[in-house]
């Protein structure tokens, strides 16, 4: 058990629950004491997949001469809590609020996460509803209206490889803005919307995690005629940018999650979307919140992209589009919301990464869970 006084760990910002990605309140192997957990029902799930690495760990321990930790009890570590909130809290009110606001599109801003329910595959297609709204205005750039070959390969995919997370303001216009909020809302009313869960969790522990209320839309829906063009839109945008963002193929993705934090205070704790190379690389947010002020309303998106100082914060402001890797790279939390907040996300597929995602699936060398995580995402918008 490691003691709660002891010193920071350097490390703390490349720990995470090996099965959800949660960062928060971590417990650590007690076995080969590298990897971490969110409680010890994950690190049970996880076993069949980690007891490899973890018997390796526990080799190399035994010829170092080391202890070796206890079987498969996690030894509790609170350095989740107490490092993470006091960074988080530390940092927000030195930087956060001056620096996120102002420099959209760059390092510095950013939105929520989403954790899944059943989620299949799509095809980037070419379906949609033809409009003629097809130019976006760049605000955080040169705010020049471009057409969306111009917006992807002149902005999206340089600022994604410089930066690992890019804003694009007025995406589509507030007429097209306003009839899909008008779909999400009428969905909204409609009783569709469940709990957020949490991948491989059914209890109501992940109600402290996560906050939001959902629903999976594939596109053909009756009354979800603008998300789909919303989704078609998006899918344009990948097309142009694929072969140019890092070394990713995408070549396909889930269908769109429809979240809602209704403004009671919730949120989503610190996590990453794909912390076990389930295929997903991309995460793309639409945002349909009128009249957003952070200071009022709360609901940040705040990241903390890998290995740099600063966090970024996004407002999840009406017509804003944001894009950021979904693995380790971008830890990322919803910050209390205390206004009816309204997001679109969709994750997008790296083909290699999937395809061996699937493969271990399929062998047999992953656990039951795994099964779960490569048909949901594993993060909330």
């Amino acid at each position: 058990m490691e003691e709660p006084g002891s010193a920071p760990d350097p490390d703390r910002d490349r720990q995470f629950c090996e099965l959800c990605g949660k960062m928060e309140n971590l417990l650590k192997c007690g076995r080969c004491r590298n990897s971490f957990y969110c409680s010890k029902e994950h690190q049970k799930q996880h076993w069949k997949k980690h007891k490899l690495t973890c018997r390796e760990a526990e080799e190399k321990q035994r010829a170092q001469k080391a202890p070796p930790g206890s079987r498969e009890e996690p030894q509790g570590s609170t350095q989740g809590s107490t490092q993470g909130s006091t960074q988080g809290s530390t940092q927000g009110s030195t930087q956060g609020s001056t620096q996120g606001s102002k420099d959209a599109g760059k390092v510095k801003d950013v939105i929520s996460s989403a954790e899944g329910s059943e989620v299949s595959e799509g095809k980037l297609s070419d379906d949609g509803i033809n409009n003629n709204n097809s130019s976006s205005t760049l605000r955080p750039s040169s705010g020049a209206r471009s057409s969306p070959q111009k917006l992807a390969l002149e902005y999206i995919a340089p600022c994604m490889n410089k930066h690992g997370i890019c804003v694009v303001d007025n995406f589509l216009g507030e007429e097209t803005g306003l009839s899909i909020l008008a779909d999400v809302k009428a969905l909204h009313q409609s009783g569709k919307f469940t709990d957020g869960q949490l991948v491989s969790q059914k209890s109501d522990s992940s109600k402290d995690i996560r906050g939001d209320k959902i629903a999976w839309i594939e596109g053909q829906e009756p009354g979800c005629e603008k998300i789909r063009f919303l989704m078609s839109r998006m899918d344009d945008l990948i097309r142009h940018c694929n072969d140019k963002l890092g070394n990713y193929r995408i070549n396909g993705r889930t269908k769109a999650m429809v979240a809602c934090y209704p403004g009671n205070g919730t949120g989503y704790v610190r996590h990453v979307d794909n912390p076990n190379s389930d295929g997903r690389c991309v995460t793309c947010i639409y945002y349909l919140n009128k009249n957003w002020d952070a200071k009022e309303h709360g609901g940040l998106l705040r990241i903390f992209p890998e290995g740099k100082s600063q966090f970024a914060d996004i407002e999840p402001k009406f017509d804003r589009l944001l894009f950021f890797w979904s693995d380790r790279r971008n830890p990322h939390e919803v910050q209390p919301a205390y206004s009816t907040r309204y997001a679109i996300t969709v994750w997008y597929f790296d083909a290699d990464e999937r395809a061996r995602a699937k493969e271990k699936y399929l062998t047999g060398s992953g656990e039951k869970g795994v099964k779960v995580e490569l048909n949901k995402p594993s993060e909330p918008r």
